[in-house]
């Protein structure tokens, strides 16, 4: 289960991938299946959140990790780089690391 509060210790990586609308199926299956079978067992692994954009033109991933050294040793990963490659072929990457500062709810 995701874990959105400041004090966490969690690190949060967030990728946004600009899409077509052709496209964005294609991004989220592969998204999709490379989580489910593979980065979801990989040490440090918290969750994954995975968004479409309803106008087709992006995919948002909000994932969580352990520490930014697990994170990076997924990113380094022979079997996650060919699903980033196909994900190459398909989308513009945009993924960063991030703390979570604040955290608002309803009343």
């Amino acid at each position: 289960m995701s874990t959105i509060r400041e004090d966490s210790g969690l690190t949060t990586m967030i990728n946004v991938f600009t899409t077509t609308r052709e496209t964005q199926q294609a991004v989220l299956k592969i998204i999709t299946e490379a989580t489910d079978q593979y980065v979801a067992k990989l040490p440090g692994f918290h969750s994954a959140n995975i968004h479409a954009s309803a106008d087709g033109l992006r995919v948002v991933n909000y994932a969580q990790w352990s520490d930014p050294e697990a994170w990076k040793a997924m990113m380094s990963d022979p079997e996650c780089n060919e699903h980033i490659n196909q994900l190459q072929a398909l989308a513009e990457l945009d993924y960063h690391l991030y703390d979570v500062v604040s955290v608002h709810e309803a009343p």
